[in-house]
């Protein structure tokens, strides 16, 4: 049913994965912006190409639809007037891009109302590929290999699950749900894409991201990706994500699983985050 939007987001974060390595492979100037959140955050002047790039490409592909891009100001009356959002995050992982240790992702979201319905991730300096869209299953690309299909783990014992976890970011909140959880091993990335990638891969099993930092550009597609795998995100209090409201802000963090440990975790959640004083916010739609 989306097949010729997938086939279009593809070659559309391919060609902005390129232009992100032409600047990774020169000196990299970092700057500070004020985020959607009002705290300051890293960018680059390989942010603003790609989104320019990327923008550009959907718009003259669909003009129909709205698109919502971190590194672009967002009209948030004429995107919620449209049907279908393309939501983008040029480069996610803009610290690791700086740091030059390769974990960074172009993320390319399609929401269709609230529902996120197609996504790309492509990871430039590592050649991998992830895409979905709905109903048709989860595929991985390593280089030049043949797409192969992905699908979660069935691991239901906490004890046993290796927990994806953030390299740039890493918080006492975290340490305690760590803690709390007895996971058996972390693997530490960068990239909100690229960790949902692993759980889709059966590299690890669980993200947990209590920060109510990141935004709908650091969920759309990789959400979409992980649920075709089998998977589940939310956020941490098991409550779904729309992607048809003004607010961008995941204020209640994130949670991502292989699907079958999602309603444990939350439950495993409660109190921890409770302890911690991390309580729901309530948002306007």
């Amino acid at each position: 049913m989306l097949q010729t939007e997938l086939r279009f987001t593809i070659d559309t974060a391919r060609e902005a994965g390129n232009l992100i390595l032409e600047h990774y492979a020169r000196e990299i100037i970092a700057e500070e912006k004020l985020g959607a959140d009002n705290f300051y955050e890293p960018v680059t002047a390989a942010d603003r190409d790609a989104s320019a790039l990327i923008v550009e490409r959907i718009a003259a592909a669909y003009p129909d639809d709205a698109v919502l891009s971190e590194e672009a100001a967002d009209d948030s009356e004429t995107r919620l007037s449209k049907r279908r959002s393309w939501i983008v995050d040029p480069i996610d992982g803009t610290a690791g891009f700086v740091k030059k240790d390769g974990d960074f992702s172009v993320q390319i979201g399609l929401a269709d109302g609230p529902e996120a319905v197609l996504g790309v991730v492509f990871m430039p300096f590592h050649n991998v590929l992830y895409y979905s869209s709905k109903g048709d299953g989860a595929f991985a690309i390593h280089g030049d290999s043949e797409p192969v299909p992905m699908h979660v783990s069935d691991q239901r014992d906490f004890r046993e699950m290796r927990l994806a976890l953030t390299k740039n970011h890493y918080s006492e909140k975290m340490a305690a749900i760590i803690e709390a959880f007895g996971f058996a091993s972390k693997v530490r990335r960068g990239s909100v894409g690229l960790k949902i990638g692993l759980i889709a891969e059966q590299e690890c099993d669980i993200y947990i991201h209590p920060s109510p930092r990141t935004k709908l550009w650091d969920t759309c597609a990789p959400q979409i990706i992980l649920e075709e795998a089998g998977g589940k995100l939310t956020d941490l209090f098991g409550s779904p994500f729309r992607y048809d409201i003004a607010d961008v802000q995941n204020h209640n963090g994130i949670l991502a699983t292989n699907g079958i440990s999602h309603d444990s975790a939350v439950e495993h959640l409660k109190p921890v985050l409770s302890q911690l004083g991390r309580y729901r916010v309530i948002t306007a739609k």
